[in-house]
C-alpha cells in the first residue's frame, strides 16, 4: 500500500502505465503480481503481490522508496501462523517478564 508523491501524480495525469511499470518490478525480481488496485481513501494504490523471498521484498521496497515516487510505503507480509505459534510456544515457556 502506499501514497504517490506529488509529482508523481503528474505522471499518472499523462498516462504513464503504472500497472505495467509495477509488474516489471515484480518481475524484476521473481515476483509476480496477483493485482494492482487504485484506491481512494488512505492510500493512492495497493498492490497484491508475491515475491521469492524478504531480500527481494525488501530490495524492492528500498528501489522504490528510492525513487521519491511515493510515500508511505506499507508493506504485509502474509505469515504461516504455523510456524508462529510454534515459536511463540517455544518462547512463552523460557520467557520470564520483569518485575
Amino acid at each position: 500500500m502506499a501514497n504517490y508523491a506529488p509529482h508523481a501524480y503528474k505522471g499518472l495525469i499523462q498516462g504513464s502505465d503504472r500497472e505495467a511499470a509495477i509488474k516489471a518490478l515484480f518481475e524484476s525480481v521473481g515476483g509476480k503480481v496477483a493485482g494492482v488496485m487504485f484506491t481512494r481513501g488512505l492510500y493512492d494504490i495497493v498492490i497484491n503481490a508475491e515475491v521469492p523471498d524478504q531480500a527481494a521484498g525488501m530490495g524492492l521496497a528500498l528501489a522504490v522508496r528510492a525513487s521519491g515516487s511515493v510515500t508511505d510505503l506499507v508493506v504485509l507480509e502474509e505469515l504461516d501462523m504455523k510456524a508462529v505459534l510454534t515459536a511463540a510456544n517455544k518462547a512463552v515457556g523460557v520467557y520470564k517478564p520483569a518485575g
